[in-house]
């Protein structure tokens, strides 16, 4: 694969804090990418305030009481409409349809807060917690149509410590999000990989 310039659609539904670490390395020129928009499925998200401050393309559709099909049909013709090409996921609290995945064939990117595949899905963190594991972390994985199943990319192990509460770990895990998002990102974008069943692979 060779190396592209994507222009990211980031997808959230709450406060954006992946979005904005991500954001500040496209503005620094250290994330070779452009943000062609920022979507959320509520028009109140944090996310889309500090979008809307960068000056960035931004946009919501409000998704209750919408068919998970219909909805994302709308979500994925508004980030084609917007040049779109490779979509990452930062913090949005949604299941993506088969029918969306298929639009952006191994072009979807999820950060999650464990060590995939432990603790998937809600509450990764207190998961964590709550099963006494001594490391946990984030994942960054490309996304199917299956709840975070999808081949790990980058991951960061975090300890957990004898005195940590949910807001601690939590701090200290997403402080590393924060890191290897952009450096997935870089990864694709410079195109030197290659997926074998569920391994990503270096080429």
């Amino acid at each position: 694969m060779t190396p592209w310039r994507p222009r990211l659609g980031i997808l959230l539904s709450g406060r954006g804090s992946n979005f904005e670490a991500i954001a500040a390395n496209v503005l620094a020129g250290s994330l070779a990418c452009e943000i062609g928009f920022v979507f959320s499925n509520k028009s109140d998200a944090p996310g889309l305030t500090r979008a809307r401050a960068l000056g960035l393309p931004c946009g919501s559709i409000p998704s209750a009481g919408i068919d998970r099909t219909i909805f994302d049909e709308q979500v994925a013709k508004l980030l084609k409409e917007n040049g779109v090409d490779l979509v990452c996921l930062a913090g949005y609290m949604r299941l993506l349809s088969g029918g969306f995945v298929a639009q952006f064939p191994g072009r979807i990117l999820n950060i999650h807060p464990s060590l995939l595949p432990a603790f998937p899905g809600l509450d990764a963190q207190y998961q964590a917690l709550v099963h006494g594991v001594k490391l946990t972390g984030c994942t960054v994985h490309f996304v199917d149509e299956n709840l975070d199943s999808g081949p790990i990319l980058l991951q960061s192990a975090v300890p957990v410590l004898d005195d940590d509460t949910l807001e601690t770990l939590s701090s200290r895990i997403l402080k590393e999000e924060h890191k290897i998002y952009s450096a997935a990102i870089a990864w694709v974008a410079q195109g030197n990989y290659r997926i074998e069943g569920r391994r990503v692979v270096n080429t």
